[in-house]
């Protein structure tokens, strides 16, 4: 029995898939850009301590208040009048889900006129060399699944470097711990090249893996490509099996029979 054997359900996008992941990435950067260009990328924590905070755990716990000012710093521009990014609706997802938060943009297009992009969220820290690497993005199966279900799924990576010091409050004479994001990539992970794309056996079905989410390079491929891709990834680990992945297979529907 060999992986070639077996029949399989290939997904087919749109034919403007790329058109529309190209405008989201560059609607997410521009939104995040102008969080930061007009001073909106800091998020300030108000303590009761007088002589100082230790950096280095405000770093372990950034990630999750990062995400949450994506969120609201997306959820803003649906609010503002200025909304040139036709932004329609913004969701946070919860934990258990592929992603971080669920975004729609309107376009003048006959297909493909609303876009929904599931961004996954990753605060990495400017101060730690080693912060953005091999980090988990998301389970194989599901992501996986997620192009035979929808071929034209959009799984967007943004990628926040943050920075944190303190600073004296003036008005309470207090410390606050200061996180504010200072640099951005986001890009369709669809579209990542192989060598960028990692698998890790741990976790259920195990994790797809970006090797350093700061520095990636692209290449264009159909959904298609892109399943066998993580396919081979799945396949080239040495705690997975062809036997294991036809479970998953028969369980997710990828193959008929």
């Amino acid at each position: 029995m060999n992986y070639s054997d077996f029949v399989f359900k290939i997904p087919q996008e749109s034919a403007d898939y790329q058109t529309a992941s190209q405008y989201t990435i560059q609607a997410i950067e521009d939104i995040v850009k102008n969080a930061i260009e007009t001073g909106q990328n800091k998020i300030i924590i108000n303590t009761n301590l007088k002589l100082g905070l230790p950096m280095e755990n405000i770093n372990k716990i950034a990630g999750p208040f990062v995400e949450a000012w994506a969120c609201e710093t997306f959820s803003n521009i649906i609010e503002a009048p200025n909304n040139k990014w036709n932004l329609i609706n913004v969701e946070a997802l919860e934990r258990l889900n592929r992603a971080d938060v669920l975004l729609q943009f309107k376009r003048d297009e006959k297909v493909n006129a609303v876009i929904t992009a599931e961004v996954d969220v990753k605060a990495t820290a400017e101060d730690f060399e080693s912060s953005g690497k091999s980090p988990n993005i998301t389970s194989f199966a599901r992501i996986r699944s997620a192009y035979i279900v929808d071929p034209d799924y959009l799984f967007v990576i943004l990628s926040l470097k943050h920075k944190v010091y303190s600073q004296k409050n003036m008005t309470t004479g207090l410390m606050d711990g200061i996180m504010e994001v200072v640099k951005y990539n986001a890009y369709d992970i669809k579209y990542l090249s192989e060598s960028d794309i990692n698998y890790n056996p741990a976790l259920g079905t195990g994790q797809i893996q970006i090797k350093d989410i700061h520095y990636v390079s692209s290449t264009n491929r159909t959904a298609w490509e892109f399943c066998q891709l993580l396919d081979k990834k799945y396949l080239a680990s040495s705690k997975c099996t062809l036997e294991s992945w036809l479970v998953l297979a028969r369980r997710n529907q990828w193959i008929k029979e």
